[in-house]
């Protein structure tokens, strides 16, 4: 029989509500994340600051998020994801029009706490649940894996035209040929103000977006309320072992994936980059990111998600071990290509970490308290990461400083391989005593009705 066209137009609102996720879902963390991440050399000159000084701004979004992940996965599983997201995404806009304004230390630290609660409370364990419920039982990890890939792709669009106008913008004096390190202080604060204001003015552009692009009512994807008790999902999921094995699986990573953020300084100060070649390198190591969510999604369906994850933690581990040894930086394509390797495979894991919530066999409807659970300890690298990394990467000399971060980061990829091992094993025999029980009870049941005839 052929699709009707009301099939067609299903279809459509279907992966146009997927596309909204997806843009949003990158677009909420341009103003926390993409400038330091894509421009840090520029941006910490621009506002003054030093690697430990700005990892210790982060810290406080940190804070304020970890608060916020929890109460937002039952305001998840309670409210539509339109309105929720709609809100979160205009009031991280309204942080823009402060950061460019260059404020400084003190007032900066207090707009990125602000923005710990804007880009988490709302937002992020609705974007979580609306993510599970479109993939339904058989496409969880397609469905993870093409939201973290869309939103890489989304990311590394984004940051290539914002590094083209970066450069646009440069005098001619750190163009191509040039001596870029003769930038003066207000050509950088010029340029950096240029950028954020690119970036506040496509979030609240993603604002509009989501307002007209989500279902109106949600009721595609929400269970009826009365299905709903937020005391006995929230008590039923703390004690749930697999949440919090999860939630160490996101921690380590989550420190895999902020340490992303460095390659950046890291081919600036050690493989001698210029800074507008240092921000084109790490904008297009964010096109690495579709590639490999996606193809870890298509991998997760077929073979599990824990299991895809062990081999790309592995994978990282040995990249982060190449790079932390001396003679690594003086042979620039090695460095290069494990650099890559390695955001691949972060990258990889990140697109399908959340998968693990259905791989568990977690009820839908409480699908946002467990994201909140699994983020609250998942993502508090948020808190510690930077600080660390920040004291690490100030250190001299530099390129000895830099091989102690890589040392770090393996650290973290071995754990995660390890608890994903763990997490394995506890789900297996988890199974296994679940199957054991109904055979008992289904032997029982037997047994009384060969009694009664």
């Amino acid at each position: 029989m052929n699709p009707t066209p009301q099939t067609y137009l299903n279809r459509t609102r279907h992966w146009i509500t997927l596309v909204a996720l997806i843009i949003a879902g990158e677009i909420i963390f341009a103003l926390p994340f993409h400038i330091a991440r894509f421009f840090r050399p520029t941006f910490l000159d621009a506002f003054s600051l030093n690697n430990a000084e700005l990892g210790d701004i982060f810290a406080l979004y940190g804070v304020t998020a970890m608060l916020a992940y929890f109460p937002g996965g039952p305001l998840a599983d309670r409210f539509s994801a339109r309105t929720l997201i709609t809100i979160a995404l205009l009031t991280t806009a309204l942080g823009g029009l402060v950061l460019v304004q260059m404020p400084g230390k003190n007032t900066l630290a207090l707009l990125f706490a602000y923005w710990g609660i804007t880009t988490i409370l709302l937002f992020w364990a609705a974007m979580i649940k609306a993510t599970r419920l479109w993939g339904g039982d058989n496409a969880q990890g397609i469905a993870f894996g093409l939201l973290d890939g869309g939103r890489g792709l989304v990311a590394a669009g984004v940051a290539s035209l914002a590094v083209s106008l970066f450069v646009f913008l440069l005098p001619a004096t750190s163009l191509p040929g040039a001596d870029e390190h003769t930038l003066t202080h207000a050509e950088r604060v010029e340029s950096i103000q240029t950028i954020i204001t690119y970036y506040t003015t496509l979030t609240f552009a993603a604002a509009v977006l989501t307002w007209f692009a989500l279902p109106v009512d949600n009721k595609e994807y929400e269970q009826p309320h009365q299905q709903f008790s937020a005391y006995r999902t929230i008590s039923s999921q703390i004690r749930n072992p697999l949440i919090w094995l999860q939630g160490l699986i996101v921690v380590c990573a989550y420190c895999c994936y902020k340490g992303i953020d460095n390659y950046g300084l890291y081919a600036y100060h050690v493989l001698d980059m210029s800074e507008s070649d240092a921000a084109q390198f790490t904008a297009s190591a964010a096109y690495l990111r579709p590639i490999g969510a996606v193809l870890a999604g298509l991998l997760a369906d077929r073979a599990k998600p824990a299991k895809v994850i062990f081999i790309c933690f592995c994978l990282i581990a040995v990249c982060y071990a190449t790079l932390s040894l001396p003679d690594t930086a003086s042979f620039i394509p090695l460095a290069v290509i494990n650099l890559a390797a390695s955001a691949l495979a972060v990258f990889a894991v990140r697109g399908i970490y959340f998968a693990l919530i259905h791989q568990s066999g977690l009820a839908k409807y409480a699908t946002g308290t467990a994201a909140g659970l699994v983020s609250v300890l998942g993502f508090t690298p948020d808190i510690f990461f930077a600080p660390i990394a920040g004291r690490i990467l100030d250190a001299e000399p530099i390129e000895a400083a830099h091989q102690a971060y890589f040392v770090m980061l393996q650290g973290f990829a071995v754990g995660g391989a390890l608890i994903t091992l763990f997490y394995q094993h506890w789900l297996t025999t988890k199974n296994d005593s679940e199957l054991q029980n109904s055979l008992t009870e289904g032997e029982k049941l037997t047994s009384k009705k060969t009694a009664k005839i």
